[in-house]
């Protein structure tokens, strides 16, 4: 049976919103929003909050729960990806779940279906994408857009509008636009390769990181999900995950 561990990258440097980890949403910091959230996964053996920050790291050791622990990492990481890798890259496992720290909404359902497809053994990666049913999000390049083949698996990423309808008369956008959710599994040993390599052509172009591996070759599968959840970018944010967790309770 794989080992996995669940890992949640948690700077404070966020551009937009310092400290956000620590933020609080309806009475407790967002990071204890996630690590609880991930916690509630079966498949994974494990949960790590990856940062550089004492003060997160002092926030998660106080939840005293079971099953998570910290690793501090450097400072000077360029992505949670790399975060990620130096927190696992001693650790003796097969596979990896990368859970956004800004996702108090997270799905467990979601981290064990991903948990799932990792630990088959037949993918490098993997990770979720959810239909797009507001047009609007077509073309906005902050939504990235996911493409797949009829097995699942990732055939690219985009910032503009893809698939492009040449002649869009009588076609319905139902199920052709796909949101692509940032949460990923990867195979240890794949994310470790990952890593080391430089940034490739598209992802300099595109700023997604996920093209460098599409680059090298990666089998990706895109898992289907009706689940997005929210992610906390900005402070406006916290009353939208505050009115979501209401309705959920």
């Amino acid at each position: 049976m794989s080992k996995i561990v669940g890992v949640i990258p948690s700077r404070w440097g966020s551009t937009r919103f310092p400290g956000k980890s620590l933020a609080m949403i309806s009475g407790k910091p967002m990071v204890q929003w996630v690590v609880e959230r991930v916690r509630q996964a079966r498949m994974l053996d494990a949960v790590v909050v990856a940062t550089d920050d004492q003060r997160i790291a002092d926030c998660v050791i106080g939840m005293g729960i079971d099953g998570v622990s910290v690793a501090m990492t450097r400072p000077d990481h360029p992505s949670g990806t790399d975060r990620i890798a130096e927190a696992v890259q001693a650790m003796d496992i097969d596979a990896v779940i990368n859970v956004q720290g800004d996702e108090p909404l997270i799905d467990p359902a979601l981290i064990d279906e991903l948990a799932g497809v990792i630990s088959s053994g037949e993918w490098d990666m993997a990770t979720a994408a959810t239909p797009i049913h507001d047009e609007t999000q077509i073309i906005d390049p902050s939504v990235v857009k996911a493409l797949f083949n009829r097995s699942g698996q990732a055939l690219y990423f985009s910032r503009s509008t893809i698939p492009h309808i040449r002649e869009p008369e009588g076609v319905s956008k139902a199920g052709v636009y796909w949101r692509h959710i940032g949460i990923y599994a990867y195979r240890r040993d794949y994310l470790l390769k990952l890593v080391a390599e430089p940034p490739c052509a598209l992802e300099n172009l595109e700023k997604l990181e996920q093209l460098r591996a599409l680059d090298m070759g990666c089998r990706m599968k895109v898992i289907k999900t009706e689940d997005f959840g929210i992610g906390v970018d900005t402070p406006s944010d916290i009353a939208k995950a505050e009115a979501l967790l209401a309705q959920l309770n």
